[in-house]
């Protein structure tokens, strides 16, 4: 298979490319002319008045279509794979909850079984949301699974996962959190900070071990205060952390995602969804683990009468439409901070992430007003609108 797209606009990783033509050999990405190539026969591919972006990378999201990672059912997690590129996604990590050390064992099985199986969005790799977190931010975890981290259960998850977990967060005051963070990054595993009341050292601590990013900020840590600058703070005055953020207008007020995009640059932000099977549903009545939830609005609260957020019904390519809409980045910030940001952040940029000739031809259509119209994986359409 060997065509050229062309296309009004192609979105590289440091800059936008007007009108050209970009060159897919047997899945992968080739050369970018900026004219037809002489005596060609390859077939061309015309997008004339659409954009070329990559395909979006989700590092954090635990279900779609009314499927959860946490079912424990590998058709499941195929059927997500299948129905991502429909939200813009080519590759993604599928993410856990917090429950018994035996059921996440079995996810982290069912996930690696089926990894290279799927024929729509590419799992490449785990992420494990818990369960060493801390109860007053639990969010909508259940506390009591929560734990101290344990490298030998970390071991016994990731030989479950034929060393396929790439991600895994924890609240940094839990005991043993330091040296955790230092054996994880030995074994190039991303740890994530959230869930958490750790006061402004503890955190800049773990950012100095080694830890990376900081899960959906804003969102389950101790907050920005004048007296304790507490999570959000370390996460600001730590150069060399990522901040993920949920753009849905519901965990992040516009001027608060503003405010983290102006500290942490594009380059230190990853659009994250906190997907949950309410994902790509109508609203209603779902649940997150052990816990029923209403969809309604385009949020997802628990129906236990604390009204908490938990997770989100969010598509990456809508998060991608709404930074835009806010007037908080421009269609190639919010491009990069979908695709390349969220790859680097978790360890995976190698394999996706970006338009860049030797890369998978993962990309996706974009109409002049950055609405998704197809999906791309290894250069076959797997998606039309």
């Amino acid at each position: 298979m060997h065509y050229l797209i062309y296309a009004d606009k192609f979105y590289f990783e440091e800059e936008t490319a007007q009108k050209g033509y970009l060159e897919v050999i047997d899945g992968v990405i080739g050369d970018f002319y900026e004219t037809l190539p002489i005596n060609t026969d390859w077939e061309i591919r015309d997008f004339s008045n659409f954009s070329i972006a990559p395909g979006l990378v989700d590092t954090h999201i635990h279900g779609f279509i009314s499927h959860d990672f946490m079912d424990l059912n590998g058709a499941g997690v195929l059927e997500i794979c299948k129905q991502l590129p429909s939200a813009g996604v080519t590759s993604f990590l599928p993410t856990t909850l917090t429950d018994s050390i035996e059921n996440i064992e079995t996810a982290c099985r069912i996930i690696a079984d089926n990894a290279s199986l799927s024929d729509g969005a590419k799992i490449q790799g785990i992420y494990l949301e818990g369960p060493f977190f801390t109860e007053k931010f639990k969010g909508a975890q259940n506390p009591q699974f929560f734990l101290d981290p344990d490298l030998a259960l970390f071991d016994r998850w990731q030989i479950a996962a034929n060393g396929l977990i790439k991600k895994i967060a924890l609240a940094p005051e839990r005991k043993g959190s330091i040296d955790f963070i230092k054996a994880l990054n030995k074994q190039k595993v991303v740890v994530a900070l959230g869930h958490s009341d750790a006061n402004y050292a503890e955190a800049v601590d773990a950012v100095e071990a080694g830890a990376e990013v900081f899960v959906h900020l804003y969102n389950g840590m101790s907050g920005l205060h004048h007296r304790n600058p507490g999570m959000v703070g370390a996460c600001f005055n730590t150069d060399n952390s990522v901040a993920e953020l949920i753009c849905d207008g519901h965990h992040v007020h516009p001027g608060a995602a503003q405010i983290a995009i102006r500290i942490k640059t594009t380059d230190r932000v990853a659009l994250i969804t906190d997907s949950m099977r309410a994902g790509g549903m109508p609203e209603g009545d779902y649940t997150l683990g052990e816990f029923p939830v209403k969809s309604k609005d385009g949020a997802v609260r628990l129906t236990d009468g604390s009204d908490s957020l938990a997770g989100s019904c969010l598509k990456l390519i809508d998060a991608v439409n709404n930074v835009i809409d806010w007037g908080i980045a421009t269609p190639q910030e919010a491009i990069k901070m979908a695709t390349l940001i969220p790859a680097k952040s978790s360890g995976i940029a190698d394999v996706c992430g970006r338009i860049s000739k030797g890369c998978p031809a993962d990309y996706i259509v974009l109409d002049q007003n950055m609405k998704l119209q197809a999906t791309y994986v290894d250069g076959i359409n797997v998606y039309q609108r």
